[in-house]
């Protein structure tokens, strides 16, 4: 249990949170939301020690073993998965003991070593490394490469393996699925499903924290505020919050304006001065319940592109690559070598790809496959190494990608920026357009240099936006986002009237502005028939095809079966999986029927005026709430090994 008792926390003159009361449960998974600057991170780091509350403090269990992912990777010579392994602080302490033992010839401290491996499951640690580097999408050839040869994205993977490696009570992941690509994301999903400690995730992909939490808290105008649920839950039962708030005021209100007009028609006459003094009192203690205050959405538009031609773009037959020299797609993300030294690389080969006008395209396949290569070719970055690409003289094309937020001038501001694009525009036309893209007044001269990543990332979309482009080719343009921008650029991309291709791990953004999904893996660009949901499924069916695979690699020949044996085998598994499947709709209909339940009793609780009856039936709707959360956990955990073992 970790319990925080008044507790407050200042960032230099401002008041980032205050008073705040509130006991996080072991084994709770609570997503920290909020926006960008509300405390997030800075509460984080009193949870670590890093900083002191300005008031108040913070209880935390005695030897709580805390992870974390480091912000900071340096540059050693060691493999990346003895760097991982060393996430295991006191079990690489006893590997180095057991090493520098055998270098001694120290028999008994051999020994004692190795005892003590085995207390902490350390012989099977390398292959936990292992899978943990896969899972994050470390190819098995990168595992004994030095970390100095990765780049910051992988890095950061690295880091955050290492921290998923520590023993620990509690976990800290603060923003986890940047620079991860959507498999990375989805396999992370699984595996903290199953993590049994405490978790505390600060994330604004909303798909993500649904498929994770089962608690948010939630940070506000310098307070905290705990709902139970995910984040489909919390701005369900928020929105009927807000709901009650703004009846109760109103309401309120009402009373008030009834009693002052009492008291202004009678307080002068004698026969009516002890009603209307009674009025005033009770007007004065009338508690003063605020007005809903509603929270300004952040709404931007892309222009109505000046023409739209019917067929945009076209690759016949291409070779996508990079050629001798270059700076390939994999520098940003995977270990490689002196640029200069590099050989021409092929990425893909005979892509068939057509744009027409209307068409939006969400783009999947693990980082380093060819996503980025194939946006590079269609934007005329890369020229095909084999075949042609073809582009309508009308097409003028909007690219963002992560090198379009770092080229960003330091020292200049929003206005600068645009004024290079537009030398030519009045400035009152520059400075209307910005404030359209929430850089208003002073904020359009501000240099860029003080700017947050999210900053940067929506003036390179201003910028983007400002060409009126009629295809826009955008390359995880949400990296940074808040979840508030996030919905923008999703509200947005929707009501563009132009074509898009999309690469992005945020799935909410890919399955809200994206109507087919083609498929970049294995040297192929092809589409792929389904949706999200499908992807998912597809990606376990691999993971697990790939699993089988490898057993069979290691197993010696079987017997060979008569085919009487394999038809009644294949009949038995046909009645078994039947049976399976059957069993695994009920669990979901079941699952389904709970969650309505869950909702309507959520609707209950968040209503105050169930906290004005009896404590009883308060006890009563809590205990309801709380087997019904017990019996989905246990029905989920059923139906994830029925899945798995349909799957396999």
């Amino acid at each position: 249990m970790i319990a925080f008792r008044h507790f407050a926390l200042r960032r230099g003159s401002r008041l980032l949170l205050s008073d705040i009361d509130l006991v996080i449960q072991g084994g709770w998974r609570l997503g920290v939301i909020g926006r960008n600057g509300c405390g997030k991170s800075s509460l984080f780091a009193a949870l670590q020690g890093l900083v002191e509350a300005d008031a108040g403090n913070i209880d935390l269990p005695t030897k709580l073993r805390l992870a974390s992912v480091a912000q900071e990777t340096p540059a050693l010579p060691d493999p990346a998965i003895d760097y991982v392994l060393g996430g295991d602080v006191e079990l690489a302490t006893v590997l180095r003991d057991e090493a520098d033992a055998q270098a001694r010839g120290d028999s008994e401290a051999m020994a004692r070593a190795h005892h003590r491996i085995e207390e902490l499951h350390g012989y099977d640690a390398r292959a936990r490394a292992g899978r943990l580097l896969h899972g994050l999408g470390f190819a098995p050839e990168t595992h004994e490469r030095a970390v100095k040869e990765f780049s910051g994205g992988w890095r950061v993977r690295l880091n955050l393996a290492r921290a998923l490696m520590a023993p620990s009570e509690l976990l800290l992941l603060d923003e986890p699925t940047n620079h991860l690509d959507l498999d990375a994301v989805l396999w992370l999903e699984e595996w903290l499903r199953r993590y049994q400690g405490t978790l505390l995730i600060i994330s604004h992909d909303r798909e993500f924290l649904d498929g994770v939490i089962d608690h948010t808290l939630h940070l506000v105008d310098g307070g905290a505020r705990l709902y139970t649920g995910n984040y489909s839950a919390f701005e369900r039962l928020r929105a009927e919050q807000l709901r009650q708030q703004q009846i109760a005021h109103e309401r309120e209100q009402a009373e008030r304006a009834h009693l002052q007009s009492f008291i202004d028609r009678f307080k002068a006459k004698a026969s009516k001065a002890k009603q209307a003094q009674s009025r005033m009192k009770r007007l004065e203690k009338m508690a003063g319940t605020e007005a809903v205050r509603a929270e300004r959405a952040f709404h931007f538009q892309f222009a109505k592109p000046d023409r739209v031609p019917d067929s945009m773009l076209q690759l016949e037959e291409v070779t996508a690559g990079y050629p001798a020299g270059s700076r390939e797609e994999g520098d940003d993300h995977l270990p490689g070598h002196d640029v200069a030294s590099r050989e021409a690389t092929v990425i893909l080969r005979d892509v068939r790809f057509r744009l027409e006008a209307g068409e939006r395209i969400g783009l999947l396949g693990p980082n380093g496959a060819g996503k980025s290569t194939l946006v590079k070719t269609l934007v005329g970055e890369l020229s095909p190494m084999g075949g042609e690409r073809k582009a309508h003289k009308d097409l003028r094309i909007g690219y963002f990608a992560q090198h379009t937020v770092e080229s960003l001038r330091e020292g200049a501001s929003p206005f600068d920026h645009l004024q290079d694009k537009a030398p030519n525009a009045a400035a009152q036309v520059l400075r209307d357009f910005l404030g359209t893209w929430n850089f208003a007044g002073d904020r359009a001269f501000e240099s860029v240099d003080g700017f947050s990543g999210g900053e940067r990332a929506r003036l390179a979309l201003a910028l983007i936006a400002w060409d009126k482009p009629n295809l826009l080719l955008l390359d995880e343009p949400t990296n940074h986002l808040d979840l508030d921008m996030r919905e923008a650029l999703a509200d947005a991309l929707a009501d563009f009237d132009g074509a898009l291709v999309l690469v992005s791990h945020d799935r909410h953004l890919l399955g809200m502005v994206s109507d087919s999904f083609w498929r970049v893996a294995d040297g192929v660009v092809e589409p792929f028939d389904g949706d999200l949901d499908d992807y998912a499924r597809w990606l376990r069916a691999r993971g697990a095809a790939n699993k089988k695979a490898a057993k069979a690699d290691t197993k010696p020949a079987a017997p060979v079966e008569s085919p009487e044996e394999r038809r009644r085998a294949a009949a038995q598994l046909r009645e078994n999986e039947k049976t399976t499947r059957q069993r695994v709709k009920k669990i979901e209909a079941r699952v389904a029927t709970i969650d309505g339940e869950l909702t309507a009793l959520e609707v209950k609780l968040a209503d105050p005026e169930t906290y004005n009856g009896p404590t009883a039936a308060l006890m009563k709707l809590s205990q309801q709430q709380a087997e019904l959360r017990r019996e989905k956990e246990t029905l989920e955990t059923e139906w994830m090994a029925l899945y798995e073992s349909l799957e396999a």
